[in-house]
């Protein structure tokens, strides 16, 4: 696992007190010092994950004319697909060689947010896409609500502390292809290094050499994980909670050998935002005379219209 530690969410819902207070300190110091964990016992079944995967394969492999239709303006690619290159990471110009999809959240009983979050984007030629799509997405949403509480509790909160900012939270899941290298890159990467904006990521397709974390001492190392875990990532907004106490570790995806350029590479993260007006102020508790606060008081809407400007993605506010 080249330093990425291992755990498994069925100790947190086993219903045994010693195998879920393991699980809430094993997870807690890997968000701790790395930043990265591989969490095998989440809720996808490999029959959904078999059915994602071929479905994406077939949407990512219409023609390009078919594929921008569903590229939507205005929303910020906040919806449907995003064609190659047109996304960059904080600070660089250059854009990243990948295409994505997104899927949004599927708003139950809210009204106002059923208003607020644009629609998800139906492909047309693909009827399955969008079930499965809908599937994933719940069932990476049900994971990621464990993974919270039982980060709730590594920081003396109520299990239930997240609950209701996720609920209806501004979550995405994001099918991501990164095509062929036809041509020598002029400085691009798959995916140039960065940082999440949200509170934690869940990364399926990270089972080949490509993402990478960098650690305390500056140096890069291969985030690999074995088919049946996802690879799970503290982001901004939770790093900025939590004063910095749970990192949100910088990463990447690099380009494979020239020999392995003529392949395509697949990798799909579920970005768990909560609603917009969730506070993200860092914590009383995480404050201390060794750990002044760090951050400023931020909304998580606020925060994420900033970065989505940094990344060029939508234009500032005049």
């Amino acid at each position: 696992m080249s330093g990425i530690p291992s755990v498994d969410l069925q100790d947190f819902i086993s219903g045994d007190p010693d195998r879920k207070q393991r699980f809430i300190q094993d997870i807690g110091a890997a968000f701790g010092n790395i930043g990265f964990v591989a969490l095998s016992g989440h809720f996808l079944s490999e029959t959904l994950v078999k059915n994602l995967y071929a479905e994406i394969k077939k949407f990512f492999g219409l023609s390009q004319k078919a594929k921008d239709a569903y590229e939507i303006e205005g929303i910020g690619g906040q919806r449907g697909y995003t064609s190659f290159g047109k996304e960059h990471a904080k600070g660089r110009k250059v854009g990243d060689l990948k295409e994505f999809w997104h899927f949004g959240q599927y708003v139950e009983g809210n009204a106002k947010l059923e208003a607020e979050y644009p629609e998800n984007v139906l492909v047309e030629e693909l009827p399955e896409f969008n079930k499965v799509g809908r599937e994933t997405y719940k069932m990476l949403e049900k994971t990621a609500q464990y993974v919270l509480r039982a980060l709730a509790l590594h920081l003396d909160l109520k299990e239930t502390f997240f609950d209701e900012f996720i609920r209806n939270g501004n979550s995405i899941l994001r099918p991501i292809h990164y095509p062929p290298i036809t041509t020598e890159p002029k400085n691009a990467e798959r995916a140039a290094a960065h940082g999440d904006i949200n509170l934690i990521t869940l990364l399926m397709g990270a089972h080949g050499k490509g993402l990478q974390v960098q650690n305390h001492k500056g140096e890069w190392i291969d985030a690999i994980a074995r088919p049946d875990q996802l690879m799970i990532n503290v982001g901004d907004m939770l790093s900025r909670l939590t004063n910095n106490a749970l990192k949100s570790t910088i990463h990447r995806v690099v380009n494979p050998p020239r020999e392995l350029w003529g392949s395509s590479r697949y990798s799909i993260p579920f970005f768990m935002h909560p609603i917009n007006e969730m506070p993200l102020n860092c914590l009383e508790n995480c404050i201390d005379e060794t750990h002044p606060k760090q951050f400023e008081d931020v909304t998580a809407g606020e925060f994420l219209h900033e970065r989505l400007v940094e990344l060029g993605l939508v234009k500032p506010l005049k």
